[in-house]
C-alpha cells in the first residue's frame, strides 16, 4: 500500500492532538458515549470507535483509527506471555477481510493507531500511539506494541525502537490490569467504601487482600475490597484485620490510643463492626484470602 494521504493523516494526528487534549481532564479514561461523539477536528466530528473492534471513520480513506478490545469481546485478545505485546484477534476467520487486511496494511506503513480497552461495560481506557507489528494469519492474530506517545512529534532514529516499544508495552498491561481491577472492584461495592460507605469514588482505591506481587494475588474482584484513602492506608499498616468472617478487628494499641476525632470515629469505633459486601456470592470477599491476611495481621500485632 501507499503511503496514509495528507486529508488522512491530517485527521489522524488531529484525533491523536484531541485525545491527549481530553487526557489531560479525565486520565485517558473514556465513555461509549463520548467516543461514539467523536472528536473534532477541523470543525468536524470524527466518531472514534464503531460496532467493530476494527474501526476506520468516514474521513479517513483506508487505514483503520482505532482497535477496541470491549468486556463482551467474542475474540481471545490478550498479552502474549513471552512477548509481553498485545495479541489481537482479526475479525472473523477470514485474512482477506476488508478489515484485517487494511489493519495487517498498517504496518508497512508503520500507521499509528488507538486502542481502546474496555475495563467495564460503557467504560474505556485510551492507548495510543499503537502500532501493528507482526501478523500471523494462521494464529488469526495480530501483535500490537505501544510507544511513547513523543514519537508522534520527536520521531528518534533508534537502531532498536522494539525494545522501547516493549518496556512501553509493559507498562501499558500494568495500567490496564490496574485500572480494570480499580474499575470492577468499585463498581462491585457500588463506589463505597467498604468499611465506612464513603461515596467519593476519586477517594476510595481498590485494595488487594494479597498484594499483587503475590501467587495468589490476582487482579480479580473476590481478591479485592473498596477501601476509602483513611482505611485504605490502615489496611496496609495492620491497623487493623479483616477476619473472614467480614468482621474488623482493630489493633490493641491502636484502641487504647489517645488522639483526635479522626482516629476515634475513623478507627476505633469501626472494632468489631462488619464491612459491607457486594451481595452477589461471586463478588465477595474470597475468606481464604482473607485469612492469610487477617494471620500476617495477628502475627505483626503481637
Amino acid at each position: 500500500m501507499n503511503h496514509e494521504d495528507q486529508a488522512s493523516s491530517t485527521i489522524r494526528l488531529g484525533v491523536l492532538a484531541w485525545l491527549k487534549r481530553a487526557s489531560m481532564v479525565n486520565g485517558n479514561e473514556f465513555t461509549r458515549g463520548e467516543l461514539e461523539q467523536g472528536a473534532l477536528v477541523n470543525g468536524e466530528r470524527v466518531v472514534l470507535i464503531g460496532p467493530q473492534g476494527i474501526f476506520k471513520p468516514r474521513q479517513i480513506s483506508y487505514y483503520p483509527l482505532s482497535i477496541t478490545t470491549t468486556t463482551k469481546s467474542p475474540y481471545a485478545d490478550s498479552f502474549s506471555s513471552e512477548s509481553e505485546l498485545l495479541l489481537y484477534k482479526y475479525r472473523g476467520f477470514n485474512p482477506d477481510f476488508h478489515e484485517n487486511r487494511r489493519l495487517g496494511d498498517s504496518m508497512g506503513q508503520n500507521i499509528p493507531l488507538i486502542y481502546f480497552h474496555s475495563t467495564i461495560p460503557g467504560k474505556y481506557l485510551a492507548i495510543w500511539p499503537v502500532f501493528i507489528v507482526a501478523d500471523n494469519p494462521a494464529q488469526l492474530t495480530f501483535t500490537v506494541a505501544a510507544d511513547d506517545a513523543l514519537q508522534l512529534d520527536y520521531p528518534r532514529d533508534d537502531e532498536h525502537p522494539e525494545l522501547r516499544r516493549a518496556y512501553v508495552t509493559r507498562s501499558v498491561r500494568q495500567r490496564i490490569h490496574q485500572q480494570t481491577f480499580r474499575e470492577r472492584v468499585l463498581q462491585a461495592y457500588k463506589g463505597r467504601c467498604t468499611i465506612c460507605q464513603l461515596r467519593h469514588v476519586s477517594m476510595l482505591d481498590a485494595a488487594h487482600i494479597i498484594p499483587d506481587n503475590a501467587p495468589e494475588g490476582e487482579p480479580i474482584i473476590p481478591n479485592g475490597l473498596s477501601l476509602c484513602k483513611l482505611h485504605h492506608a490502615g489496611y496496609d499498616q495492620k491497623f487493623f484485620g479483616i477476619r473472614p468472617d467480614y468482621s474488623i478487628e482493630v489493633r490493641r494499641d491502636i484502641l487504647a490510643e489517645r488522639d483526635g476525632p479522626m482516629l476515634k470515629h475513623g478507627l476505633q469505633e469501626i472494632h468489631d463492626s462488619k464491612i459491607h459486601v457486594p451481595t452477589s456470592y461471586k463478588l465477595k470477599p474470597d475468606p481464604e484470602r482473607l485469612a492469610r491476611r487477617y494471620e500476617e495481621f495477628v502475627i505483626e500485632s503481637g
